[in-house]
C-alpha cells in the first residue's frame, strides 16, 4: 500500500466558496475510500499550502482520485510519494 502526502492550493473558485471546504474534503474522503484507499490525516494550513493530506492505498487507484478531483477545479495539488521507515531501510537494503 502506497503512502502519498498531498499539498493542496485552493484555486480562485476553490477561495471562493471556501465554507464548503470541509464538505468537498468529505466527498474526497469517501472517493478515497470508494477506490479502497484511506484518508491517515487532514490539515487545513495557513503558509505556502492550504490544505496537508496524508493518504493510503494502492497507487493507480489514488492518481486516479487527485486526478478527478483536480478537474473538478477547486483546488490544484502538488503529490509526495512517502515511504516510511521499514519501507525506506528496504529500499536502502537493495542498493548495490
Amino acid at each position: 500500500m502506497a503512502t502519498f502526502i498531498t499539498l493542496v492550493n485552493f484555486t480562485d473558485q476553490g477561495i471562493q466558496n471556501v465554507k464548503e471546504s470541509p464538505e468537498r474534503f468529505n466527498a474526497f474522503k469517501a472517493l478515497v475510500e470508494n477506490m479502497g484507499g484511506s484518508v491517515k490525516s487532514v490539515y487545513w494550513t495557513v503558509g505556502n499550502y492550504d490544505m496537508a493530506v496524508i493518504v493510503e492505498g494502492a497507487e493507480d487507484a489514488l492518481v486516479t482520485t487527485l486526478l478527478k478531483v483536480g478537474s473538478m477545479g477547486n483546488v490544484r495539488t502538488q503529490t509526495l510519494r512517502g515511504f516510511s521507515e521499514d519501507e525506506m531501510k528496504g529500499l536502502i537494503s537493495k542498493m548495490p
